[in-house]
């Protein structure tokens, strides 16, 4: 069994206290200064040392890259200024973590959403643990920050990994229906990242399972536990049964309320722009006098649903920074009828719009000469540096 000694835990704040003061703040606001002043904050060097601590000094801006609300372009070009690329590697590679994600959404379309590389191994059922949706598991780090979930929509991302990790790797279970479940309660639900990252964990997009201990949780977290079915040698956890704390499972009804509004009146003189959840970008042509439309399909929100929170929070960022922006529930065919003007619709590519017709534009990628499949994220990274330099 792994011992901890109680020095590594006083290095680091705990989760435990940062969780109560992030309950008295905004921490993702909804105004695009507070955004954009999030962004030239930013302290590369501090998250590249601290980044893997709960605690440590990530920039907050996942829900509003996932969005489509600012762009990695953005933030490079920020970080970047008058730098060289070794000061501010760490987190370019993180950023270009999330366009990989991407490029591998693109590249094989509605295939992410099964294994993609090779067959999760040892998989018991589809189901999900039911101490993972309690967030009683009885490890304290993780319990914690699926209570923070919850509470604030937001996970960081070693938790993402181990609540995955202790699902899959531990409980057994099949990495779609959990990774629904999470999706379901992020503020920066993003399909390609959310999906691509759990099978990475469970070993259906890697090439080996990933595995922590307790004492890599408690180091991380900020935890003074100890003790518990995790503490324990890599080895020994890979080979174990699943814990009785783990072995209740259980399904999920997941819905995505969305309000009545399929009535909105069109300035047929006018051309017409379509945002939907991955596309709330404030700048886009922000110059032209346009229609300017919220799609909101229930066929997409059947398909990959999300919580009332992180629904409200959507719509909030998009009428509080789109000027005379118009929220319209239903299918892009049903809008269609209602505009007039059919030859100036305009949309962003995403493969969640393949069946939109108009005018279609790119989206703000960082590294738009980099496409295709790649084997792994360093060998897409290597491509990228060149650009860079």
């Amino acid at each position: 069994m792994s011992q901890l000694k109680a020095h590594q835990h006083k290095e680091q704040p705990s989760l435990f206290q940062d969780i109560e003061v992030k309950k008295n703040e905004v921490l993702f606001p909804t105004d695009y200064e507070s955004v954009h002043n999030r962004i030239k904050a930013i302290d590369a060097s501090k998250y590249a040392k601290t980044r893997n601590f709960i605690t440590g000094a990530v920039t907050y801006l996942s829900p509003y890259i996932s969005r489509g609300f600012i762009s990695l372009t953005q933030i490079s070009e920020i970080i970047m200024h008058n730098k060289k690329l070794y000061e501010v590697e760490k987190l370019m590679q993180e950023l270009a973590w999330r366009e990989y994600f991407q490029r591998i959404w693109q590249f094989y379309g509605n295939g992410i959403f099964n294994d993609v590389k090779q067959p999760q191994q040892t998989v018991q059922h589809y189901q999900i643990p039911q101490s993972i949706i309690n967030a009683t598991t009885t490890i304290d780090g993780i319990d914690i920050g699926i209570k923070n979930l919850y509470e604030t929509g937001y996970m960081h991302n070693h938790i993402r990994m181990y609540t995955a990790m202790l699902t899959c790797n531990v409980a057994q279970s099949h990495w779609s229906l959990p990774a629904k479940w999470m999706y379901y309660n992020l503020l920066d639900g993003d399909l390609a990242s959310n999906t691509l990252s759990w099978q990475w964990v469970a070993g259906s997009f890697s090439s080996k399972k990933y595995y922590a201990n307790q004492e890599n949780i408690s180091r991380y977290t900020g935890s003074n536990q100890q003790r518990g079915y995790l503490a324990f040698d890599y080895e020994t956890i890979a080979n174990m049964p699943i814990p009785t704390a783990l072995q209740e499972i259980t399904s999920l009804t997941l819905k995505t309320n969305l309000p009545n509004t399929n009535t909105i009146e069109m300035d047929a003189s006018l051309p017409t722009f379509i945002y939907n959840s991955y596309n709330i970008d404030p700048l886009w042509h922000k110059e032209k006098t346009a229609n300017r439309i919220l799609l909101l399909e229930p066929s997409h929100f059947e398909a990959y649903p999300i919580s009332e929170k992180v629904l409200d929070w959507i719509i909030e960022l998009a009428t509080k920074n789109i000027s005379n922006i118009k929220l319209f529930v239903g299918e892009f065919s049903d809008l269609q009828k209602i505009i007039k003007n059919q030859s100036s619709i305009y949309y962003k590519e995403h493969p969640t719009t393949q069946h939109y017709q108009g005018i279609k534009e790119s989206r703000d990628w960082m590294f738009p000469e980099v496409q295709g499949n790649f084997n792994s994220f360093f060998a897409y990274w290597k491509k990228c540096e060149k650009y860079l330099k």
